[in-house]
């Protein structure tokens, strides 16, 4: 952060945060403030209208941002008591504000305010000396979007307004073509044209309906994970989808996190049963289902489980955000000695993932517990500590750069989370670790180590796929529906030149790849040879061969790669080991500079 805090761009961008707070006060007298930090590609603030928000007013907030830039404020600090402060905001009616200030007050230190023109808010800065210091063209007001005051569901649901700014005109114009360019490969777009998934009001909601060719994905997906999860040591497990109420509060989950949850169904002699939102209380009683030694440790337990989650409806987003999901889960269980070999070797396992698709714009976000704000989390500072320092060893060790955020941990112990950019630049959060230093005590989770003791494991819990609707989302756009052999829904069309004269023997190829198990498709229709291709093209089929008179007597094929406009001839014998080895090999082939594997 302190990079980015002498960034003059990232001060011109802090600085119109403050601006559009300005701006919507003076057009909407009432409203009352959140807070406005710079992102990577602008700003945003976060607002309590008194009246329903109207996108449309848009432009006209952004036209008084440039009356208010015509001004020529000054930016001007003060240092305040925290008391002084705290009044300042109760005074000006605003709740939110004097709330996260009262909870500050405790460390009795002072606080900085900053004023523009008849605006003040509470900042650390830095901000430009002058409003006058900030070029009119080259930012712009993007949307808004609902958010929780501080993240918190239970809590006021607030107007979130990003604006974009960059450094010149012609970046900003860049970055709004570009990313105009990029949503042409949106995952719900793609999801559409290529018949991945669908989603029906019928079914409800946020439950995506996976169609034969998305299920292709989910279960390559899979297989994928079981098999490096099997050499990696873990063993599968399968746990219901609904159980007894008591499970989630043994667990802490409930009642506070109740509102996540669908409503509980009451149909075993008034015990209340839930759909599960997460698999990890289910793997604790499963460890806990008989005495365990110190010689079975880590034990590390994994599961493909489906789970509901009762998302807010406006924040359902495609498969981004999905009430149900299946999760790449698992937990491990292990001694204190054991704790950061395995919290290293999850991060190298997501690692793997990442360098085998090829996503390399990633960053890691460590969430911390709040020392201020305690009450979200299991009071225990040492272990705290302990837990927080050895996740921070793990990182400097591997050498992966970790950005620290404070207030974001799980209530019973700090994460890791690997953060990636959608195709519109939005920033999400795509797998995640966490460290469990409480829930396994809540469990009565032991095990009986080398002294002959007791002792209560750690747990950690890991996902380095998310969840297969969220990881596809970030495939699907990443690779602009064009997936690698391995993964695609059709591997290969055949198209004979003549179904006439040749369709018989692209109907035999196609059973002998069928037989070795791959996804194949003889085209038989009327339509022309080119117009197969085309559309083949248009469906991004990774494969296509094409067979005529000189293939059939010499039984081999011309073998075309999506995207490439050279053909290649080969025996057919030859194309079918390469296909094994670039299954067997997961060959990312629908890259560029891939090169193919021999014969």
């Amino acid at each position: 952060m302190e990079e980015k805090e002498h960034d003059p761009l990232y001060t011109r961008r802090h600085s119109l945060a403050h601006v559009m707070a300005a701006a919507v006060r003076r057009l909407f007298p009432g409203t009352k403030l959140g807070f406005g930090p710079a992102i990577d590609n602008g700003f945003y603030y976060d607002f309590q209208f008194a009246e329903p928000f109207d996108a449309e007013r848009l432009p006209d907030i952004e036209a008084e941002m440039r009356r208010i830039i015509a001004e020529k404020q000054d930016f001007v600090r003060r240092e305040v008591p925290f008391a002084e402060a705290v009044k300042f905001f109760e005074d000006e009616g605003e709740a939110l504000k004097a709330e996260y200030m009262r909870e500050l007050a405790d460390k009795g230190e002072s606080i900085s305010l900053y004023d523009n023109g008849e605006f003040t808010d509470m900042c650390a800065g830095p901000h430009v000396d002058n409003t006058s210091r900030i070029p009119v063209d080259c930012f712009c007001l993007d949307y808004s979007s609902g958010a929780y005051w501080r993240g918190d569901q239970s809590r006021e649901m607030l107007t979130r307004i990003y604006g974009l700014a960059f450094g010149s005109k012609k970046e900003l114009k860049e970055f709004i073509r570009a990313r105009e360019e990029a949503k042409k490969y949106d995952h719900r777009k793609l999801g559409k044209d290529l018949e991945l998934f669908t989603m029906s009001e019928k079914v409800g909601l946020g439950l995506p309906l996976w169609l034969p060719n998305g299920t292709v994905l989910r279960e390559e997906l899979e297989k994928l994970a079981k098999e490096w999860e099997q050499r990696d040591g873990y063993k599968r497990v399968v746990t219901p989808v609904i159980t007894n109420e008591q499970l989630f509060y043994t667990s802490g989950h409930l009642p506070y996190y109740a509102d996540s949850m669908y409503p509980p169904m009451n149909i075993d002699e008034g015990q209340n049963y839930y759909l599960k939102p997460m698999n990890c209380p289910f793997h604790h009683v499963i460890f806990g289902s008989r005495p365990r030694s110190y010689r079975e440790l880590p034990l590390r337990l994994a599961e493909y489980g489906n789970v509901y989650r009762y998302e807010a409806s406006g924040t359902l987003a495609g498969l981004l955000r999905v009430r149900g999901m299946c999760m790449n889960d698992a937990h491990i269980y292990c001694s204190p000695e054991q704790l950061e070999n395995e919290f290293r070797s999850v991060i190298m396992l997501h690692k793997r993932y990442y360098e085998l698709f090829r996503i390399e714009n990633y960053w890691l976000r460590l969430s911390l517990h709040d020392e201020i704000n305690t009450k979200k989390y299991v009071n225990n500072p040492e272990a705290w500590k302990q837990s927080e320092d050895a996740i921070r060893r793990v990182m400097k060790d591997i050498g992966i750069a970790c950005e620290e955020v404070a207030g974001e941990a799980a209530f019973y112990g700090p994460k890791v989370d690997f953060q990636i950019r959608n195709v519109v630049g939005r920033e999400e959060t795509a797998s995640t670790n966490q460290l469990d230093f409480a829930v396994p005590e809540r469990f009565n989770l032991t095990y009986t180590g080398s002294d002959g003791e007791v002792h209560t494991p750690y747990c950690i819990h890991r996902a380095p796929l998310g969840t297969h609707e969220r990881f596809l989302a970030f495939l699907m756009e990443r690779f602009k529906g064009v997936f690698p052999t391995w993964m695609s829904p059709l591997q290969v069309l055949i198209v004979p030149v003549s179904v006439e004269r040749f369709g018989a023997y692209a109907e035999k190829l196609a059973a002998e790849l069928n037989d070795r198990l791959f996804r194949v498709e003889a085209d038989l229709g009327p339509e022309s040879m080119n117009k197969k291709i085309r559309t083949a093209a248009t469906n991004k089929i990774p494969n296509i061969l094409v067979v005529g008179g000189k293939e059939e007597e010499t039984q081999s094929v011309t073998w075309r790669r999506h995207g490439h406009q050279e053909q290649r001839s080969l025996p057919f014998a030859e194309f079918l080991a390469i296909l094994e080895k670039m299954r067997q090999q997961r060959v990312m082939d629908n890259f560029e500079d891939t090169i193919l594997p021999e014969a």
